[in-house]
Formats: structure tokens, sequence, C-alpha cells
């Protein structure tokens, strides 16, 4: 990998989300040799990956040079590889690029998409987890646009026309608003040959309520955000076959559509090597202590998603969202510091700031620890706090730029069909 040797301690980092990267600027500068390692270039701010998807921000928007992020960080390094495999025995890791020692080994990997083991819908369901997955949901959308303006066939056109999203968590309910409002404000204007009516957003929630891990309060506002804006939400439903055509469920309800997003869940994206028993079934996360130490190894830690810390408070685990993630990656930058130098390591306690999802123009809810509120000022904190969550000024002062031209204007500049996505592939 053509790391120099280093008389400092090495720490390896695998991931660059919102655990690696806190932990990395963290632990940086200090005496330590840190190399931190991704299968992609950038950090993605995945909050706003809906956003991409329904042509409100370019992807350059919501991405972040990992190698810029470090860029003022002595004695730090970036090498772009896929991880296979570590090697406890040798404090060893295998990439795509090579082998590489550690003596300190943080795994950040986060989440892949759960399927619950539905093969129909993972080969023909459209996931959201990366970029170019996003790229994809945006050309196919765009491209379902142009084919039904052109078709004669009612049937083929309301398929084309049916989008279905499956999930009713923050980035399902997001998603179909901001799809919503494609159909509100870009159809009539764009596609006059298409009546706007004829394009329906299906929301598919297996529980009985959309953002059911909110308070009931912010679920009701949020179904009738929803509804107002078009939405048919579907709570109690459950999708159990999809052959990218027809959507069959576990009620009555069936659904022609050719464009079927998934954002029913997540599972842990753990890398091969460590013991099995490590791994919480199902979850697939490590089992960590107060001090994110995967349990029975001293110098291997796990952040953020990928790792799984039972306390009082979270018998299950933390929420696999950015704050668990970011304050663990702090922690641990200090923790690590501690552990090399002898001093006792303090244990981590998460503070909860809040929940929140928005809806569309002047709709979102938030879920504080004292109180609860919905619509347009709710709407604005949410903005504001991802606004500042973003890395990178320039990425703040474009996204800042998109929101408000699109909020003068009713308008999706991003709507490009830049990569033509064939289902087929």
């Amino acid at each position: 990998m053509n790391i120099p040797k280093s008389s400092f301690p090495r720490v390896v980092i695998i991931g660059g989300g919102f655990a690696g990267i806190n932990f990395a600027r963290k632990i940086a500068n200090k005496n330590v040799q840190v190399v931190l390692i991704d299968k992609r270039n950038y950090h993605t701010f995945q909050p706003l990956l809906y956003q991409v998807s329904s042509a409100g921000l370019e992807p350059d928007s919501i991405a972040y040079p990992l190698r810029k992020i470090l860029k003022n960080h002595k004695n730090t390094f970036f090498r772009l590889a896929e991880v296979e495999s570590i090697n406890s025995e040798k404090n060893e890791i295998t990439t795509s690029i090579g082998n590489i020692s550690y003596d300190y080994l943080v795994i950040a990997t986060g989440t892949k998409t759960n399927y619950f083991g539905n093969k129909s819908i993972e080969t023909y369901g459209m996931p959201m987890k990366k970029v170019p997955q996003a790229l994809n949901i945006r050309s196919l959308i765009l491209q379902n646009f142009e084919q039904a303006a052109i078709t004669n066939d009612k049937e083929n056109r309301k398929a084309l026309l049916n989008f279905v999203i499956v999930g009713g968590g923050p980035t399902g309910v997001e998603l179909a608003g901001a799809i919503a409002e494609l159909k509100n404000h870009i159809l009539p204007r764009d596609y006059r040959d298409l009546i706007p009516e004829d394009m329906q957003i299906y929301l598919l929630e297996g529980s009985p309520r959309v953002l059911p891990t909110m308070s009931k309060h912010a679920s009701k506002k949020a179904a009738q955000f929803l509804t107002k804006l078009g939405v048919l939400v579907h709570c109690n439903t459950f999708v159990e076959n999809y052959d990218g055509k027809k959507v069959l469920t576990n009620l009555s309800l069936e659904l022609q559509s050719e464009t079927l997003i998934w954002a029913a869940g997540v599972t842990g994206n753990p890398v091969e090597g460590l013991r099995a028993d490590i791994l919480i079934d199902r979850a697939n996360r490590y089992k960590v202590n107060e001090y994110n130490q995967v349990e029975g190894y001293n110098n291997i830690f796990a952040l953020g998603d990928i790792c799984l810390m039972q306390t009082d408070a979270y018998p299950n685990g933390h929420p696999q969202v950015a704050q668990p993630a970011i304050q663990q990656g702090e922690l641990l930058g200090k923790n690590l510091i501690k552990l090399i130098e002898g001093k006792p390591l303090k244990k981590f306690k998460y503070k909860d700031k809040g929940s929140m999802a928005t809806v569309g123009r002047n709709k979102a809810v938030v879920d504080l620890k004292h109180f609860r509120f919905a619509g347009f000022f709710a709407w604005f904190v949410w903005m504001f706090v991802h606004l500042m969550a973003l890395v990178g000024f320039r990425n703040r002062i474009i996204v800042f730029f998109n929101w408000g031209y699109n909020y003068i204007n009713f308008d999706k500049a991003a709507r490009l069909i830049i990569r033509p996505f064939n289902k087929l592939n």
C-alpha cells in the first residue's frame, strides 16, 4: 500500500462514513499513524440521498472527498480499496490492493440494504444506500416520465407512473414527499401531455403507523402531510413479491408498477475474519463494550451502525442514525490515545438530540426530549440542522442555494438523465 514506516502505533480505519471520519479527525495529529480505507473516495451525507433520487440536488452537493477531509492532518493516509478480510492473529487486513498491518483497528463499515431474504425484491427493486443507487432512481423516474409521454397503452402508462416506496421510516417518508412534489410541481409544467392525476405514489409500511421509531404525534402529522400531498399510505402492509411489473402484498392490494423503491430496512456490513459469535444474529452487528471494543479483542473497535452496544437505556443497541456514529467516533478518538498512554477510558453515553423527518415544502416533524412540533417551524429546523451537518463549506453553500431556488420557483433543477438506467442490467 506504500504506507511509510512509523515509530508511532498504526491505527487503521475501515470506512469513511460519519463514524470513521469523526474518529479520524479526533485522533489525527496525535502520536499515531492513521490509515483510512474505503472503497469510495468520498464521504456520503446519507440523510440527503433522497433529494438526489428526486432531482432536488446533484450528488456532489452531498458527497465530499475523503482526501480533502484528511489533507491538513499529518501522518494520516487514505487508500482507495475494498477490505476483504481481517486476520486478528497477525494484526493484518487483506484488501483489494494488498495487505496492511495494524496496531489498532477501527471498523466503521456501516450498513447495507436488508431485503429480509426476498430475492424477487432484491432482483427488481431499487435500493437507495449509495450515490450511484440514488442516481439510478433519479434516472428511472425521469425515464418513466418520458416513456409514459409516448405510450398509447393506458395500462403501461399507469405502471410507469405508479411509484411504490416500501418502508415508512424517515427515508421512505421523505422520499414519498419529494416524489409527490415532482408530481405536483414538475409534471404539470414539463410534461403537459401527461395527466398528473394518473401518477400515484404508494407508501407501504409493515407496522401500524409511519415513522414507527418516532412519537405518535410525529407519525400522525407525517401521515396527514403525506395524504395532503397525494401520497397513498398503506400501513400493516408487507410486500411479498415483485416481478418488475406487479407488486403483491400480504393484503388484497396488488399494484402495477415499473418502480419499487426499497427503504424497508438495513443490516450490518461486517468484514470477514472475526469470530462468528460476536455478530448479533439478524442485525449483523458486532458486539462491543461501553468503550466500543469488539467483544474478545483488545485492539479492535467497531463504531456506528456496525456495532451493537447493549446498555440499560438501549438494550437492543443504539439507533442506526448519524448521531450515535458521530458521538462514538469522537469519544473513541479520545479514548484510544488514553489507551495508548495507559490512562483510564471514558464509557460511552449517548446524548439523544432528538429525531426529525421532512415530508415536503413547509412540512416536517421534530421530536425533541421534552417537546414535539410539526409544520413550517419544524421544516426550518430540519433544514438548518441538515445544512450545518454537511461536510464542507462549499456543500453547505450549494445546498442552501438549491433549497432557496427550489423554494422560490417550485423547481427541482437536477432533473437530468446523465446516465440512463436499464433495469435489466
